[in-house]
């Protein structure tokens, strides 16, 4: 007979086991119907401790690492990756959510005993929880005190670009992400209504909450959508929009295209994924928003007419949604910025060509990384004298001044914005620069 939670600390292991070894990332995962078996297979209640248990894990591995290597006695055999997922799972648990202590130790043991990697090792599994257990309150501070939270190469990249911000912003990647949502009108409104913070980028920073956020007031009407606080900030940096014609590439999900919609424009949402695209109809749908949709490779897309504006929210690393997608240094690699930089390269020099003389593109995407942002810009506008940065006006993003560089583009970072609490601070990492043809 399997014992309750047994199922769930297998899988969990065994994820974790696939993003840290072999580099596979978590959202494919834990995709409800295209995931890993072993965690598909599960209740849903085990597959949101499956998901709690990967995202505490990732997000202090090198944490629960330092605190499993002062607790053994001597290092594991260097075979024994097994092994150190089940004790890092137990660890997570012990350390980081509301599972019983013991639980979490006999689970381990028992996951222990039943794979033949294991067997042999399931007293030194009992030992060394038992002994987390009762050194935990002292070991902890001082392990969080001293080990750097996240892989070496993306430490170097962040003390590389931010300096001193870099410890900050491991600080605030270590938390778990508030929920921000975008209006389709009055934010001040639905802030005092849904009992959250109206933000200066003008979404809505939601308290925790009981439920799915399904249920909140207006999402079935349509009122709101789920949008970091940093992603709004690329679709607003055109000004006014009404009547204006903008070609949104790589759209989907759609929380941008619904943005532009929302403000007036006459968009074009272009994907190359139809799933991607299926979803993003779907949600302009449940939105009651309106949009042409245009299934193609961008690089190879050549509309009849030029369009006002461009929006190019670019595919990227992703490093700045490290809170959210805590997998990601632990999936990418510097070689995977620098193939991202130059297909970056390739849509923004794309992307220009789309406008009529005096139009505008706003090229963004989520990587704190400036290979992918500012240095990747620079080399554009280097090479093409019909174009010039617009730099962004603080008058336009009062309240966020802090982030506008001193060249004019936005970079946003984890450690920014301020809030009640340190849980409810913080903003996705962005950047955006806004570039213009000569007419």
């Amino acid at each position: 007979m399997v014992k309750p939670g047994l199922e769930a600390r297998q899988a969990a292991a065994k994820l974790l086991a696939a993003v840290v070894d072999k580099k596979t990332p978590l959202d494919g995962l834990l995709d409800p119907s295209g995931g890993n078996p072993a965690f598909r297979n599960l209740e849903p209640a085990d597959q949101a401790l499956v998901r709690a248990i990967l995202l505490s894990a990732l997000r202090q591995l090198p944490v629960i690492e330092a605190m499993l290597a002062r607790l053994v006695n001597r290092p594991l055999p260097g075979g024994a990756r097994a092994l150190s997922h089940v004790l890092t799972v137990g660890a997570a648990q012990i350390l980081y959510l509301d599972t019983p202590d013991h639980a979490a130790v006999d689970l381990a043991v028992e996951q222990a005993s039943r794979d033949p990697r294991n067997r042999r090792y399931t007293a030194l599994v009992n030992a060394v929880l038992r002994r987390l257990i009762r050194e935990k309150s002292g070991l902890l501070p001082q392990m969080e005190a001293k080990t750097v939270n996240a892989p070496p190469w993306f430490y170097e990249r962040l003390q590389e670009a931010y300096g001193a911000d870099a410890d900050k912003i491991l600080a605030a990647q270590a938390l778990a992400p508030p929920i921000d949502i975008t209006v389709k009108s009055d934010p001040r409104g639905w802030a005092e209504r849904l009992g959250g913070i109206f933000l200066p980028t003008g979404s809505v920073r939601l308290r925790p909450f009981e439920g799915p956020i399904t249920q909140l007031p207006g999402f079935a009407e349509g009122e709101w959508w789920v949008q970091d606080a940093a992603a709004s900030i690329p679709a607003q940096l055109f000004g006014n929009l009404a009547g204006v014609r903008v070609a949104d590439l790589c759209a989907a999900p759609g929380g941008k295209t619904a943005q532009l919609v929302a403000a007036g424009a006459r968009v074009t949402a272009v994907d190359l994924s139809r799933n991607r695209l299926r979803r993003l109809a779907e949600n302009l749908d449940r939105l009651k928003l309106e949009a042409e949709i245009v299934q193609t490779d961008l690089l190879k897309w050549r509309p009849d007419e030029a369009f006002d504006a461009v929006l190019l929210d670019a595919p990227c690393s992703s490093t700045g949604t490290v809170r959210r997608h805590p997998d990601i240094p632990w999936t990418k690699s510097p070689a995977d910025i620098d193939k991202l930089s130059e297909l970056q390269e390739r849509m923004l020099r794309h992307a220009v060509t789309l406008i009529r003389p005096g139009g505008m593109v706003v090229f963004s995407n989520c990587s704190l990384d400036p290979r992918e942002g500012e240095n990747m810009v620079e080399r554009v506008l280097s090479s093409l004298p019909e174009i010039s940065r617009k730099p962004v006006e603080t008058i336009g993003l009062q309240g966020l001044e802090f982030a506008i560089t001193a060249s004019g583009d936005v970079r946003t970072h984890p450690a920014m914005l301020e809030c009640e609490t340190p849980q409810l601070s913080g903003m996705d990492g962005f950047f955006a620069s806004v570039l213009m043809r000569m007419g």
